[in-house]
């Protein structure tokens, strides 16, 4: 099966986001969004913006805050989405970019797509988190994570 991307707006991937993602919100903003059609249909979306975390907002880097596909699309269809979204940052000038994973999710299609990790996280009581207006208690706040890296 030949996967495709496809242009979209945050707008339209904010919407995939908030109607399929398993255990995430949509992101509050964003620099870019990417789609993948499997040549019928829209199967997943990815968004990218500046990073999350304020010791990485290094004006070199962006993060891909969600990365979101259907129950049923085709296996390399998250590997597929990571691999354009680091390809187009680069060919903006963008020199890192990093991603998150839960530590109980494998990583398989982020090292499919070249990532590497980087660093753990621990989870949060969501003190620090909830400290900026529009916020909302997540529980994978609560988790420990891998931070990936594409450089």
């Amino acid at each position: 099966m030949v996967l495709t991307a496809i242009p979209m707006t945050l707008t339209e991937a904010k919407e995939f986001v908030d109607n399929f993602h398993r255990h995430n919100k949509a992101p509050q903003g964003g620099v870019f969004a990417v789609g993948v059609s499997d040549g019928s249909a829209l199967v997943g979306v990815a968004i990218v913006g500046r990073p999350v975390a304020r010791m990485l907002d290094d004006g070199q880097t962006l993060e891909v805050t969600r990365c979101c596909v259907l129950d049923d699309a085709p296996r390399n269809a998250c590997s597929f989405l990571y691999g354009r979204c680091w390809q187009a940052a680069r060919a903006l000038g963008w020199q890192k970019m990093v991603t998150y994973t839960l530590q109980s999710e494998s990583g398989a299609s982020l090292r499919g797509a070249g990532w590497k990790v980087v660093a753990q996280t621990k989870g949060s009581d969501g003190t620090g988190w909830m400290n900026r207006p529009g916020r909302e208690w997540q529980s994978v706040v609560g988790q420990s994570k891998f931070r990936w890296e594409a450089a």
